[in-house]
């Protein structure tokens, strides 16, 4: 049945490369949406491989799909690939004139299924690539979510604080007080705060968009900067951890779910190092493919290229020996997804209790710089 459905999909002997392949906007709105979801298209290839399994041929699939898909570019996408396959052209032909859409793991994928005859295989063995790497990518989101959303309020609320209490305190203790010289230190500092943010909020404001702005240009076009910063993450006394098990989870998982579905393995690790993440995990695929385009084995450069714990080089080198490298790399993928989870887990712990103590500390310092005088005032009336 598989063979007989690789010859409605790819009639021709050969597809073309997706990066040969002239680009294609799809046909919609101008006001529909621009962009489809990892999660939608994890959806859309799962449902494509259950229907290709019921022995349903590949344009009827695409029509079923089509049909079934909210508006938006994934449907006009769908709806262009259906048009090409009707016409004769490969899927992953098809499926490589929207590299917006669906990159080059995915075409390379499909494009291998299509050469073996095991194009449903396939498709479902991505369909579960996608889901996975989309719950690693969710919740490493929402591991820096929380902590970045608790300190955006409280910094709000402190300079809410600054800008429109302090002042108030200040009229009070100005006359009530003896003037602010006779304040406590800790008053004087608070409300020198409050009158130069106060004055000079707009200024700040303007600094933190042009220094993340900047940021954001420096990682782009100096490559010394990009290093300098993926290092950092790698380095970071909380997050590093979090960072490298990440890097390391997606490298196994992307690289043995393409040479398990027949990628050659120096196409295989291009892909990966389009994908990798981060410039020292790329430079780390760089060397690895560099070693094998020479005849080498995975093993060295991997544990040359600091990126990798002993266990991991061990393990990839025992399955290069066996012949089950593919295997090996999944049950890694596996086994760090899962430590990702842990590393969250006791991620978000530190940090709740490291926002807890900076939070009270700040709270602390502004209600005794602020009770202090009125109780000073209060003891002097009495």
């Amino acid at each position: 049945m598989a063979k007989k459905l690789q010859r409605k999909v790819a009639p021709r002997p050969a597809a073309t490369a997706p990066q040969s392949a002239p680009a294609k906007s799809p046909r919609g709105s101008l006001f529909a949406s621009r962009r489809v979801s990892r999660r939608g298209l994890a959806e859309f290839t799962s449902q494509l491989a259950v229907l290709l399994q019921a022995g349903i041929p590949i344009t009827k699939a695409l029509r079923i799909l089509e049909g079934q898909i909210p508006q938006g570019m994934l449907k006009r996408t769908i709806a262009d690939v259906l048009e090409d396959v009707e016409g004769g052209t490969a899927l992953s032909e098809a499926f490589g004139k929207h590299g917006t859409v669906f990159d080059e793991l995915y075409t390379s994928m499909v494009r291998a299924g299509e050469a073996g005859g095991v194009q449903e295989e396939i498709l479902g063995r991505l369909a579960a690539f996608m889901e996975k790497a989309e719950d690693v990518r969710s919740k490493v989101k929402g591991a820096l979510a929380y902590p970045i959303a608790v300190v955006s309020v409280a910094v709000l609320v402190l300079v809410l604080v600054f800008i429109f209490v302090i002042p108030r305190f200040k009229q009070i203790f100005a006359s009530q007080a003896g003037g602010i010289d006779k304040l406590p230190g800790a008053t004087q500092v608070l409300i020198a705060v409050g009158e130069h943010l106060q004055a000079w909020w707009w200024a700040w404001a303007l600094g933190v968009i042009g220094v993340f702005a900047a940021h954001r240009a420096l990682l782009k076009n100096v490559p010394a900067y990009r290093r300098a910063w993926d290092r950092l993450l790698l380095r970071l006394p909380i997050f590093g951890r979090l960072t490298s098990k990440v890097l390391v989870a997606r490298f196994t998982r992307t690289f043995g779910t393409l040479i398990q579905s027949g990628v050659p393995h120096l196409r295989a690790l291009e892909i990966v190092q389009s994908s990798a993440g981060n410039v020292h995990m790329v430079a780390a695929v760089g060397a690895i493919h560099a070693s094998i385009r020479e005849g080498a084995g995975i093993a060295v450069p991997m544990g040359h290229s600091g990126m990798f714990d002993d266990i991991i080089v061990n393990m990839v080198d025992v399955g290069e020996q066996t012949g089950e490298l593919d295997r090996m790399l999944t049950r890694i993928a596996d086994r760090y997804e899962m430590e990702v989870d842990r590393t969250i887990q006791v991620t978000l712990r530190a940090v709740e209790s490291l926002l807890i103590v900076v939070l009270a500390v700040f709270v602390g310092f502004i209600v005794y710089s602020l009770l202090a005088p009125l109780l000073k005032l209060m003891q002097e009336m009495s």
